[in-house]
């Protein structure tokens, strides 16, 4: 039997480590939330009221765990919030991030190539709470003054568009600020994945008397169908876990579900960093076992939309072969 070099057992260590790391999380996240599960049951993922309950009062038992009298622990609010936002972002950074990317592959002339990946590079790491000052110094008024009303206007015969008023803070915001927030993370992807496409494909199309657009749509962007699919996701994971941005621009909407592009939000991630301090302030820790298990909400969403991505990249290369 061949003996195991000390090397690799270090590279099989390093390797364990993070799906380790990964599943001691879900652990504590199940194990500490547990009386909360008990507690709140499946009506925690469906109902709206969220409320502490009188803290000033002996917390008394229910479901076999001590609560505060009136205590109510319902999401809905923030499930709706976090994916209201999400899909928002993402429907307007899509298109711009597949635009930016096919320019710096074929748009831009090869010497200002490296130049201008480096600055849609840098616009991802910009920490998260810059971009929320810019939400609340620029983007709120903008949207109070300007977009609500004009959406209003345009389409406000639909209802999710009515409301043109509002103090800017809201739905609308927080979609582009994650949208901002998203872009270069999917433009790099894609162009780097544009960047390994054989010339041979490129020369060929040419050759057929397409555009640079037609190359890039119709013989570029098809073979790196699966890279879109992965960064779209990247993009995704980046605008449910987001949180000090949201936090700042999405007006931390409580016990209110969104009706319009202007109402307030909050989202899972946000609303567990706005209320951990109040929460500690419950003599049972129901309320922070609670916040916990929004996080394990928040984890099991991720883990389902990276399943279903996985089978879509899937279905594409068997497509394919």
């Amino acid at each position: 039997m061949p003996r195991t070099s000390p090397f690799r057992l270090v590279l099989l260590g390093l390797t364990l480590l993070i799906p380790a790391s990964l599943f001691a999380v879900v652990i504590f996240l199940g194990l500490y939330s547990w009386p909360a599960i008990r507690f709140n049951g499946l009506s925690f993922l469906t109902t709206v009221p969220w409320s502490l309950g009188n803290l000033y009062v002996d917390p008394v038992r229910q479901g076999g765990v001590l609560a505060p009298i009136g205590a109510s622990y319902g999401i809905l609010v923030f499930i709706a919030g976090t994916l209201l936002s999400s899909f928002l972002a993402l429907l307007i950074a899509v298109p711009v991030s597949l635009g930016v990317a096919m320019f710096l592959a074929e748009g831009v002339p090869a010497r200002l190539r490296p130049v201008l990946s480096l600055v849609v590079e840098m616009l991802a790491m910009v920490p998260s709470v810059v971009y929320g000052l810019w939400g609340v110094v620029v983007l709120v008024p903008v949207v109070a003054h300007v977009l609500n009303p004009a959406l209003a206007a345009v389409l406000g015969f639909l209802p999710f568009f009515a409301a043109g008023s509002g103090s800017g803070y809201g739905l609308l915001a927080c979609s582009l600020v994650l949208a901002l927030m998203v872009v270069p993370i999917i433009a790099t992807t894609v162009y780097d994945a544009l960047t390994r496409v054989p010339a041979e494909t490129r020369e060929a199309a040419y050759a057929l008397g397409l555009t640079r657009f037609e190359v890039v749509r119709r013989a570029m962007l098809p073979m790196v169908r699966a890279s879109v699919i992965g960064a779209v996701i990247l993009g995704l994971g980046r605008a449910l876990g987001e949180t000090m941005a949201v936090l700042m621009v999405s007006g931390g909407a409580l016990n209110y579900l969104p009706t319009s592009l202007s109402s307030p939000i909050s989202t899972m991630a946000s609303f567990i960093v706005s209320q951990l301090d109040s929460a500690e302030q419950d003599p049972t820790g129901m309320a922070v076992r609670s916040l916990a298990e929004i996080a394990l909400v928040l984890f099991v969403i991720t883990v389902v939309v990276n399943i279903a991505a996985r089978l879509m990249v899937r279905g594409f290369h068997v497509a394919r072969g």
